[in-house]
């Protein structure tokens, strides 16, 4: 792909083009069951980002052998298969490597017509955008490494990361999509960034209408922010205007980086009312329109 888009495409024939992409990181979350869920999750994110439909993948392992009891790997890989299970994909391999730290993730292969492939480069002046998930995951990740986040919240982003995103990205092919991206380590406003600038355009958002986990105010309030938050704000604050009214936190939010986030998705205004009914019809919550698409100027970001 010429624009920095959620992953690589390659077409084969006029009807099919496959899209390939890889991720993996370290545990945000002590079980090691739903760690494997939430990091297959956002591997698969990739393709759904591009209107694909994920059919093939392999592990990707760091382990501490000495260190770690095996039962550990097995979980992990036990939560990863289940969640390729539930998207339809099937696990083919992998590859492992003796590491001092635990990491995991997927290289993923889907599938998609050339004519529905659908980047982050196509956004319309016009265009109202969706957002599929609350942001806040990496602020309350952040809390509960330092030991501070209850087992309820724990329970509530672990929820919201292990979240596939197929039915959304399934419905927004369904009522027509102009551009899509999923939110993850640049956060929104770096994501939103890159699909105003590859669609040369400008965003506004509306900060009263994002969704946000509410435990993530209250994290952000006492200092709980990683520190990718701190790099997204520094390398993407030149790009973005807040208008005085956005409290401190709110801007923390919207620059946190997300683990397996929702998608960030641009139609016209018609089509967005319609793809919201539909979500929330499907249970994907708490989806809501959260900004516009304007004329310009091209890569810039205001919000109010």
């Amino acid at each position: 792909m010429a624009s920095l888009d959620d992953a690589g495409v390659y077409q084969l024939t006029d009807d099919l083009a496959i899209i390939q992409t890889i991720d993996f990181f370290t545990p945000m979350v002590d079980d090691p069951y739903t760690f494997g869920q939430i990091a297959a999750a956002n591997a698969l994110s990739d393709v759904y980002a591009m209107g694909g439909k994920p059919l093939t993948a392999m592990n990707v392992v760091c382990f501490p052998v000495k260190s770690l009891d095996i039962s550990v790997l097995k979980d992990v890989l036990r939560g990863g298969l289940d969640k390729m299970r539930e998207a339809g994909a099937i696990l083919i391999g992998g590859h492992s490597v003796d590491d001092p730290e635990l990491k995991y993730g997927l290289s993923v292969m889907g599938v998609v017509h050339p004519k529905r492939l659908v980047t982050n480069a196509e956004a319309k002046a016009g265009d109202k955008l969706v957002l599929t998930k609350p942001l806040g995951t990496g602020i309350i990740c952040t809390a509960i490494k330092a030991g501070v986040a209850d087992k309820e919240t724990i329970a509530k982003v672990s929820d919201y990361m292990a979240a596939l995103n197929d039915k959304a990205s399934e419905l927004m092919q369904e009522v027509g999509v102009h551009a899509c991206t999923d939110i993850t380590g640049f956060g929104l406003i770096g994501h939103a960034w890159q699909m105003s600038d590859n669609s040369r355009v400008g965003i506004e958002f509306n900060s009263a209408s994002v969704p946000f986990l509410p435990e993530a105010e209250e994290f952000a309030k006492t200092g709980f922010c990683p520190g990718g938050l701190h790099r997204n704000r520094e390398f993407y604050s030149k790009n973005v205007e807040f208008v005085e009214q956005v409290p401190e936190y709110v801007q923390d939010i919207l620059f946190d980086p997300q683990t397996s986030g929702g998608l960030l998705i641009s139609l016209t205004p018609e089509a967005a009312q319609l793809l919201l009914d539909k979500l929330l019809k499907a249970k994907v919550r708490p989806a809501a329109i959260v900004g516009e698409v304007v004329s310009g100027p091209a890569g810039k970001i205001l919000v109010k």
